[in-house]
């Protein structure tokens, strides 16, 4: 699956509704779960938490029918216990540890969720099981690095001015990876050189087609550009739910489907944080603003430039929508065994 191939993708998925008939509780617990948290984390945050609830829900069902090898946790259970129950249990538990503030709603939505299975021992076993899974899975992350103090320090000097907004998850270089050995395990390269000529050939492209009242860039163009300023869960989960109802995925496939998944755009936004913060790249705002000190003959200083969004909070090189999706297509990949997604 190409990159652009993903995203076409994407966006068709994002513009067609999904059958619940197809749904299982895999889908619907994801779905729940991005509607709570998209709105309240930031990406690499946000793509912490859904991992964690996909590792659970994912554990939770394979010690019902335990055909992979756990994550984290594997408790046991008999056949018969309610799958329903137990990744629900699984979901709930870890959207109200990660969400405190709206634990009361988390629950509320947990118990109505659970109200449509009928009372029975299947569904208490289950719902004893997604909770010891949720539990055994948050102690596991507990220590992962994801709430160490902001240790970020911008380059300057003593006595001179520094913005004072806070940077995005400054941490996250040091945060334990789901899958990587080690967050900088696939750091890429530095950026291109301020004197090159790709850099030149780089600066006037996005100073001309980037800028927020650009007469070069066509409508087609910013309606792209407008497509990509979605981030987050809500801008990739879509695609991994149709793609499980439109295989019809069994629910421990489902779910394996998803934990890998998600697994790897958490992984892929620890590595670009890890990337961002090492080579420490200035913003086009900051770099056109500041042409003429580049270097580079060729870039034109514009005092008064403004991208054509607002500028996010962490240094620019590399990209994290490029990454995080190259990585969401790969994982799609290797787990249809296919890159053709019909």
């Amino acid at each position: 699956m190409t990159l652009n191939r993903a995203w076409l993708l994407l966006a068709a998925c994002l513009l067609t509704p999904v059958t619940t008939a197809s749904a299982n509780v895999v889908t619907d617990w994801d779905e729940k779960a991005v509607a709570f948290i998209q709105p309240r984390m930031v990406p690499p945050v946000a793509y912490r938490a859904m991992a964690i609830l996909h590792i659970a829900m994912f554990d939770a069902l394979n010690s019902i029918e335990p055909r992979y090898r756990p994550y984290y946790a594997q408790f046991p259970a008999t056949q018969d216990t309610s799958k329903g129950a137990a990744a629900a249990a699984a979901a709930g538990a870890v959207r109200a540890n990660l969400l405190p503030e709206i634990a009361p709603d988390i629950q509320a939505s947990l118990q109505s969720y659970l109200a449509a299975i009928p009372d029975s021992e299947a569904k208490s076993n289950g719902i004893k099981v997604g909770e010891a899974v949720a539990a055994k899975t948050l102690e596991a992350r507990a220590s992962d690095g994801s709430s160490a103090p902001d240790s970020y320090r911008p380059v300057t000097r003593p006595g001179v001015y520094t913005p004072t907004a806070l940077t995005v998850t400054p941490q996250w270089p040091d945060l334990t990876p789901f899958a990587m050995t080690s967050p900088s395990q696939f750091r890429p390269k530095p950026p291109i050189a301020l004197e090159s000529e790709q850099w030149a050939k780089d600066y006037n492209e996005i100073r001309e087609l980037g800028a927020k009242n650009s007469n070069k860039r066509s409508p087609q163009q910013t309606e792209d550009a407008r497509f990509w300023l979605l981030t987050g869960p809500l801008s990739t989960h879509p695609l991994s739910r149709q793609i499980v109802i439109r295989k019809e995925m069994s629910v421990i496939d489902s779910a394996r489907f998803m934990t890998v998944t998600t697994a790897a755009e958490a992984d892929a936004a620890i590595a670009v944080m890890d990337a961002k913060y090492n080579y420490a790249f200035w913003r086009p705002i900051t770099a056109i603003r500041n042409g003429d000190v580049d270097g580079n003959d060729a870039t034109e200083r514009e005092a008064t430039w403004q991208p054509i969004d607002n500028t996010p909070m962490h240094p620019e090189y590399p990209c994290a929508h490029c990454i995080i999706s190259s990585a969401l297509a790969g994982a799609i990949e290797g787990m249809l065994g296919t890159a053709d997604i019909p």
